[in-house]
Formats: structure tokens, sequence, C-alpha cells
């Protein structure tokens, strides 16, 4: 899952993306309004948290371009404001503008995290907090998965990785849409090392789940339905 993170305040920033990254999320940061708008408009995302104070552009702007490019990659992308402002008008104007969850500052890190996890489901258009797929369970609301009933232990990136192809269950997966949901910015991730993450995951699920390799195209988790006909 890969979040646009759009705050100036650096202290706040720093303490956010460790954080989140340390629960396994890939997180782009940027610190003006421009930024944000240019990175929503050439890059797809799963949720953005955004602070209506930024410089150059306002974040309510920066919403408000957002929900008015129907054609977008990021229709239908969640938005968290995370702000300052906190009278009624400012939570009614943001809301009216399209935002989808409201967070004033200063507030606690596990409910904010708590709001990204739900918001994040949201964006699945309504999908359930438990995925199962055969003998594999996963959770996403504790982001915890589940291999005949034990927990698997998985690193961040083999979470992420999973995350998407049970999300995308019997579609095929490019190993280009995988690096743009696992990666962040600056990251060099090349598709030798996706194989590798599919081949660590592919053998901790092992013999029950199956992942296919679809040559020179990308993967498939399979359904357990089709994997019983095998």
């Amino acid at each position: 899952m890969r979040i646009l993170l759009a705050e100036d305040d650096p202290v706040l920033a720093d303490g956010l993306c460790r954080s989140l990254r340390r629960s396994g999320y890939a997180l782009d940061h940027v610190t003006t309004g421009t930024e944000a708008d240019s990175a929503v408009s050439h890059q797809a995302y799963d949720l953005m948290i955004l602070d209506l104070g930024l410089p150059r552009l306002p974040g309510l702007e920066v919403l408000r371009r957002l929900r008015a490019k129907p054609g977008g990659v990021n229709l239908r992308l969640p938005v968290l404001i995370l702000t300052a402002l906190d009278g009624v008008e400012d939570r009614v104007k943001g809301l009216d503008l399209g935002a989808d969850d409201y967070m004033a500052k200063p507030f606690d890190l596990s409910e904010l995290e708590a709001r990204v996890r739900a918001l994040a489901r949201r964006g699945l258009c309504g999908a359930p907090t438990l995925i199962q797929n055969g003998a594999l369970a996963y959770d996403s609301s504790g982001r915890v998965a589940y291999l005949n009933e034990a927990p698997l232990e998985l690193s961040a990136r083999e979470l992420g990785l999973l995350e998407i192809l049970l999300q995308r269950t019997g579609r095929l997966v490019s190993k280009d849409q995988l690096v743009q949901h696992l990666c962040e910015w600056g990251e060099e991730v090349s598709h030798n090392a996706i194989e590798v993450y599919v081949h660590r995951l592919r053998k901790k699920l092992e013999p029950g789940v199956v992942i296919a390799t679809v040559r020179g195209l990308g993967y498939c988790l399979e359904k357990a339905a089709a994997q019983a006909a095998h």
C-alpha cells in the first residue's frame, strides 16, 4: 500500500514517516501544495494524508483539484485531512470538497494509524476486513496473515506483496504494478528484486497457496477452488 503524505512540519512529518513505514506502508512525502498536486496527477496512491496549511497551494485547493479530475489516476483516492484548523466550518468545507476523514492536531498516533487502515479498506470499495482464500486469511485491520490458522512471519515487503495479490486474487498483477504499489520515490527496485520477494513469499505459503508466474507478464494468486482442481 502506497501513501502520499503532504505535510510541511518537518518534525511531525518525520514521526509519521517513521511510524507508517514501520507498519509496512510505502510512503512518499511532499512539503508543498504544488508538489502534492503534481504527485497525485502522475502517481497512483492508495491514500493521501493532507495538511490544509501547505505553502504555495492550500490543502483545500489540492483537494478540490483532485476531485475535479474524474479521469485521473487517483479517481477514488481516499483523503485524510490532518490539520490544526478544527472549527466546524473548516471540517464541513473539507468534507464537502471530498475528504473522507478529518483529524485535528495534536492527535494520537495509534488513532491515526487506525483511521489509515479504515480508509484503505474503504478505498477497496467496501472490501471486508478479513480476506480469505482457502487456507490463507488476511486481516487487513491488524495487517496480519494466517495460514491454516497459524500466523505467518512476513517482512513488511512480503506483507505488502501479499496484500496486493490477495486484493486481486485470480487476476494477473504485473511487476510494474507491484513496483508502483510497494515502492517509494527514490527506491531502486528492479524486476529481479520483485522476483526475489515473490520467491520468498511463495515458499512461506507452500503448499496450500499457489502464486502462479505468467512468464513475461507477472503473477497471479490462484483462487482456492482453482488450486483444488489442479
